[in-house]
């Protein structure tokens, strides 16, 4: 059989070899067979078998481009045949970026015959690793410090770094550490500077931040008398470490990117000379960098590190942070402390926003009490109990989620002497009582099914399917719950002699079966030291699958004879056969996911506009104890081409190699969605809706293991917590839903805002009885966003400055509200349900108009202007107008009415571009004028080179959403600069819509 499977491996694609499952079914057997015979012949996994090609040719990749997207990256890989994930291209990345800057440099040293100091440091990285003292450094901060460290050793000096998270996470901390890291890498000298300066200290002087940072000359400003170096010459060689770096200004982020960008800088006051420097800046800042730094700062900054909060991680890093503290405090104070368990359960769980700068003070505050006591009573120790802790904390008491988790970390107290942290009572009740239910279970089953007068195989073969799932649970539950305990803890809860024996016990499943003796080990010794008790007592050992597993698992279970073996003559005891098979589940429990692919889980982005998102996201993450939703703020004056940009890096930062979900406040955003997989190739999702209770369920079900994106939607959006009751047919009824005025803007929501906001101020007593919801119809298919916004709601009509022309659903034009003549007829459509008579006299006036004009035939060369001068907007409006006018394609009145749109709202949409528009009752022949001016000017505080003049009719909802797609299409923006007529404006349209 082995040849067999020698030979679906031999003929395998290598960039995708086949799975154990995959070999198994073609070779009609087991899985575990296949699993089994391939550890017995050597042979790697196919993650294994596939990691040398793929890191390969990524190597390849990197080495030719080091600034390729993430993306671009991805798309190579794909192309040439590979099928990996954005999450597995993110790991392979990481280690090839390592990789490569300790070979780069030691390849360098090895030049220069220094050689030494490198190879030392990168033999004894593992020693000496300046991330090793961070706690959950290998779990939670794992990718954290993955990303420091490539950060560090990216060729030729390190990236230049954000770390940004709540105050208290550790960003210091973290970015010390990189410091050290760059040393023994050889990235810096032995003796290289480390700078770090709180830009907060200046903020409210930027005169004397500048010249903190960059130096003066004499006479600068007033009380400078000598010239003066900054920290950025005192960081030349190593590194600068700039804390709160939010709180530096516009000014002082383009005096910094100048000096990324150009490695020179000027000191305050010098005008003729710039200074050169070789340094890492690394910047730290508790806001979001999105909404508190300039985007041209932000794109300069190639790595940011997100650094999670407290609340995020996993709850016994939670309680080795608790140890570790206390654990100090006793060696500061050269005194034992006895922690109260339930102290300890009020720190793992109270609300701690300060994260571990918080708790570490909290901590000092309770054993400054303590250790008052001590003096008080004259004690031999520090006792701490709940009276000690600061009020704040004590509420952590009255917790109820994790409760389960909190008993297995504290039970009994918490023991620690200086320099040592002891805990001799954790824990010892708990992992032995898991792997003892085991037997218990076993003999009540047996009773039980004896009782109903079952024979002994039929027993056997009952009890194993059961005891299969159990015992997986049992193994797992042990592996989970000792993840707290150092090797040296538990050879004082199992016996150093059974710790010793384990060790070696695994080393021979390890030489035998290639699996991880860490993985296996607690679960092992646990479970023997309570299987060593039962015989010791004289009671059975029973196991019904004992048969079955040594024939369907010969290769584990003549390992785990071996391992029973040597146990018997070490221990001098004699096992039963049923603990080989007990020994056997265990080995298969915990190597079973070993062939799964490393898999992330479904991303999660909300997007809202005003503070909203960043809340609800809070809110979900805190509740579930994980750091998953993101979230994107917009303003309502953000052209929709920076907003598109921070969605793109939110969605980037959040996937996971299974796909984002966006979770929208408003209709026109479902069209994001469908950009940033062009523009990104991550698969999106859509969902219009954004309440507290939807994102929390949304994490909650995107951080399943196995889920993917597709069946998360689906899920949320049947649940009938999020729509509104369905008929028996599945749709609607109408009396049931909420009645809703939809308000539509060319230029997206937030002019539709603006026309919500005076709806609301004109007809405050309509807008109490149902909810206005703005949609902007150039961002996407507007009948599609209404078509799904009807689904639940009962929309009754639509009021905008464009008519997206749905047949059954009344239009006024925004105009007619100002004037005061719409606003009768919708409070007549508000007032009665008047659908049917809606339809019934859309159809007799034949209102429906199909518009079958081409975006290209809008355009025409008369209207296409050249180098148009002009210092203001309402100047551009005016020259366009008139030419439109003299046309004869508007009427008069055509200018004013822009002019008056102007005011109700910005036409900016991003691209350097803006859509002035006017009621449709001036136009007399569909039209778009064109100009490309001929210096850039302000339009509402943004830079615009090109101006479209839209004259289209009320029906031009589809010209819109395709003149939209083009503008935002890659590369058209840089297309229209080279523009110098009328007839290569029709060529490049004709092109691009083809």
């Amino acid at each position: 059989m082995i040849e067999k499977i020698r030979s679906c491996i031999n003929t395998e694609d290598k960039k995708n070899p086949l799975t154990d499952e995959q070999i198994a079914k073609k070779l009609g057997i087991k899985r575990e067979q296949v699993t089994a015979l391939r550890r017995k012949d050597n042979i790697p996994d196919s993650r294994e078998r596939r990691k040398p090609y793929l890191m390969k040719y990524m190597g390849e990749l990197l080495k030719n481009n080091p600034t390729i997207k993430e993306s671009t990256l991805i798309d190579k890989i794909n192309s040439n045949g590979y099928e990996v994930s954005r999450f597995l291209v993110r790991q392979y990345t990481e280690e090839i970026l390592i990789q490569s800057g300790l070979s780069n440099k030691d390849s360098a040293s090895k030049q220069k015959d220094t050689g030494s100091t490198l190879r030392v440091a990168v033999e004894t990285k593992t020693h000496e690793d300046p991330f090793s003292h961070i706690i959950g450094h290998k779990e939670s901060l794992k990718s954290v410090i993955m990303q420091a460290k490539a950060s560090v050793l990216y060729p030729p000096k390190g990236l230049h770094t954000m770390i940004y998270g709540e105050p208290g996470v550790g960003k210091s901390d973290l970015a010390e550490s990189m410091y050290h890291f760059s040393k023994i890498s050889g990235m810096i000298g032995e003796t290289a500077p480390f700078i770090a300066f709180n830009c907060a200290d200046y903020a409210n002087n930027h005169q004397l931040l500048m010249a903190q940072l960059f130096g003066h000359v004499k006479g600068a400003f007033t009380g400078a008398e000598k010239e003066k170096e900054g920290l950025v010459e005192k960081a030349n060689g190593g590194v600068l470490f700039l804390d709160e770096v939010h709180r530096l200004g516009p000014e002082g982020q383009e005096q910094l990117f100048y000096l990324i960008d150009k490695g020179s800088f000027r000191r305050l006051g010098e005008t003729n000379s710039n200074r050169k420097v070789s340094l890492q800046i690394i910047m730290a800042t508790t806001e979001n960098p999105d909404s508190t730094l300039l985007l041209t700062f932000r794109r300069r900054i190639p790595m940011m590190i997100e650094v999670p909060p407290l609340y995020a991680r996993p709850l016994k890093e939670r309680f080795e942070l608790i140890a570790n503290f206390f654990s100090r405090e006793s060696t500061r104070t050269n005194t034992p402390i006895e922690v109260d368990s339930e102290v300890v359960r009020a720190l793992l769980l109270y609300e701690c926003p300060g994260n571990i700068g918080q708790l570490w003070s909290d901590i000092q505050v309770s054993c400054a009490r303590g250790f008052l006591d001590r003096m008080v009573n004259q004690a031999d120790l520090i006792k701490i109990s709940v009276d000690d802790l600061p009020q704040h904390t004590r509420k952590g008491l009255l917790k109820i989620q994790n409760r389960g988790e909190v008993e297995n970390l504290t039970r009994g107290n918490l023991e620690i002497s200086p320099g040592n942290l002891t805990g001799k009572p954790l824990f010892k009740e708990d992992l032995y009582s898991l792997p003892s239910e085991i037997y218990p279970y076993i003999e009540k089953r047996y009773a039980q099914l004896q009782k109903q007068g079952m024979t002994d195989e039929i027993i056997n073969s009952y009890i194993g399917g059961e005891l299969d799932s159990r015992f997986k649970k049992v193994i797992q539950n042990i592996n989970r719950n000792s993840r707290t305990l150092m090797k040296t803890d538990l050879a004082n809860l199992v016996g150093i002699e059974i710790v010793d024996l384990v060790e070696k016990m695994l080393k021979i499943a390890e030489r035998k079966l290639n699996v991880s003796s860490d993985t296996l080990f607690y679960s092992i010794a646990i479970h023997l030291k309570t299987t060593i008790d039962r015989i010791k007592q004289g009671k059975v050992i029973l196991n019904p699958r004992t048969l079955q597993i040594k024939e369907e698992h010969k290769e584990e279970f003549e390992v785990s004879e071996l391992m029973i073996a040597l146990a018997e003559e070490t221990l001098n005891i004699k096992f039963p056969e049923s603990e080989v098979g007990f020994m056997t589940m265990c080995i298969l429990t915990l190597s079973e996911q070993e062939e799964a692919e490393d898999e992330g889980r479904v991303g999660i982005v909300l997007i809202s506009h005003g503070h909203v998102a960043s809340g609800m996201s809070e809110v979900a993450n805190r509740l579930l104890g994980v750091s998953h939703a993101k979230s994107v703020e917009m303003s309502l004056d953000e052209s929709p081409e920076d907003a598109l940009d921070r969605v793109i890096d939110a969605v980037t930062n959040a996937d996971e190699g299974k796909g984002v979900v966006l979770l929208v406040d408003m209709g026109s955003l479902v069209t994001f969605g469908e950009i940033v997989t062009q523009k990104t190739g991550i698969i999106t999702r859509v969902i219009v809706r954004t309440d507290t209770v939807l994102v929390i369920d949304a994490v909650r079900r995107a951080i399943i293991p196995g889920m993917d994106i597709d069946q998360l939607v689906s899920v949320l959006e049947e649940n009938p917590k999020y729509i509104t009751r369905l008929s028996q047919k599945g749709v609607l009824d109408n009396t049931l839903k909420p009645k809703v005025i939809l308000t539509l803007c060319i230029t997206g929501e937030g002019s539709a805002l603006k026309v919500k906001e005076l709806l609301e101020n004109l007809l405050p007593d309509l807008t109490e009885k149902l909810q206005i919801i703005p949609i902007g119809a150039i961002t996407g298919n507007t009948k599609e966003i209404i078509a799904s916004i009807r689904k639940s709601k009962d929309v009754i009509a639509v009021v905008g400055t464009i008519n997206p022309n749905i047949q059954d659903l009344p239009f006024i034009f925004i105009e007619s509200i100002l004037n005061g003549a719409g606003t009768n007829q919708l409070r007549h459509l508000v007032d009665f349900t008047v659908s049917s008579a809606v339809s019934d006299r859309k159809s007799s006036e034949g209102i429906e108009k199909k518009s079958g004009t081409h975006l290209v035939e809008l355009f025409s060369p008369a209207l296409a202007l050249f180098d148009l001068k002009g210092s203001t907007k309402e100047e551009i409006i005016q020259k366009m107008g008139n030419i439109m006018k003299d046309n004869e394609v508007v009427t008069s009145g055509f200018t004013e009415s822009v002019l008056e749109r102007e005011t109700l709202s910005s036409t900016f949409i991003g691209y350097h571009s803006a859509i002035p528009h006017a009621d449709p009752r001036y136009i007399k022949k569909p039209v778009i004028a064109f100009a490309k001016l001929k210096n850039k000017i302000l339009w509402d505080g943004h830079p615009v080179r090109f101006v479209f003049m839209l004259g289209l009719p009320e029906d031009g909802q589809e010209i819109v959403s395709q003149f939209y797609r083009m503008l935002v299409s890659d590369g058209f923006e840089e297309e229209m600069e080279q523009l110098e007529s009328g007839q290569q404006l029709l060529e490049l349209i004709r092109n691009r819509i083809m």
